[in-house]
């Protein structure tokens, strides 16, 4: 992967806006969803999908592919989004999101849809399997390289740390966690549900590789995932600090919009302030 330019740095800052466009009106018509989380993270799965991952959306079983496992399957809402525009199914398809017979639902179900490499819901799973897929690469001599999404919340949960463990143990150097790091819970703040801090000591004494970014900066991540690349002998974990809600103003940092959708006004007002950022970066294109 090779140093990002400015110019693609700004063409992936634009489809995020867009992910984020698609994702309000997705929400909208399945009348559910989560907004906060998903539109938070809209700058992370472009990065991936559309300059990270060594994927084909045309062979989604391609043997050598990236694996992105998402832990906290509840903000898979925008990661449909991103698999819809880098071509692994029609973006009309999104419309069917949590209707019945549909292939996108409220979580991710691995044998509906290509390129989905777990089933998740339960939170707290998706490290332990990120770390089978991870030996599995080494075990078979295989170059790929496993990333795994996880919610802040989700290191409430004790099999969450033992994985941690596993992880520095094998010396798992092609897994990489990126914790959304919103604050953020169905319950409030995660400081006052169950405080987490500090994350990165935690991560560091449990012998793990620590970088620290805004998640909202698409430069600074992409420099972390390159970062991390040239790790050895651990695995790496980036905590990414993110808005939840980012992007639409009476979202962000609120975490009533952790698990519900825009209604009509909101989703008209959503959508305005979204077209404006857009607007701010084109005129930087040009």
């Amino acid at each position: 992967m090779e140093e990002i330019t400015e110019s693609k740095v700004l063409d992936l800052e634009e489809k995020a806006v867009e992910a984020r466009q698609l994702l309000i009106s997705t929400l909208l018509e399945a009348g559910s969803g989560h907004s906060a989380g998903p539109l938070g993270m809209a700058d992370i799965f472009t990065a991936f999908y559309f300059y990270i991952l060594n994927q084909d959306p045309q062979n989604p079983e391609w043997v050598d592919r990236d694996r992105l496992i998402l832990s906290n399957g509840h903000i898979c809402p925008i990661r449909y989004v991103s698999m819809a525009q880098a071509g692994y199914f029609p973006i009309e398809e999104l419309k069917t999101l949590r209707k019945i017979n549909s292939r996108i639902q409220g979580h991710p179900h691995r044998t509906a849809l290509p390129g989905l490499e777990t089933t998740s819901g339960p939170l707290g799973e998706g490290l332990s399997q990120s770390i089978g897929i991870a030996l599995a690469g080494k075990l078979d001599k295989k170059n790929y390289q496993v990333y795994c999404i996880t919610s802040d919340g989700e290191h409430q949960e004790g099999n969450t740390w033992e994985a941690i463990m596993c992880a520095a143990k094998y010396k798992l150097d092609n897994l990489t966690v990126v914790i959304d790091r919103n604050n953020i819970q169905i319950d409030g703040n995660t400081e006052d549900v169950m405080p987490l801090e500090s994350l990165r000591l935690k991560y560091e004494s449990f012998n793990w590789n620590v970088l620290e970014i805004n998640g909202n900066d698409i430069r600074g991540f992409v420099d972390a995932i390159q970062t991390a690349k040239t790790m050895r002998e651990k695995p790496t974990c980036i905590i990414a600090h993110t808005v939840p809600g980012k992007g639409v103003d009476f979202m962000e940092n609120d975490f009533t919009w952790h698990g519900k959708p825009p209604n009509d006004k909101e989703a008209k007002v959503a959508l305005a302030e979204l077209r404006t950022l857009q607007g701010k970066i084109r005129s930087e294109h040009q």
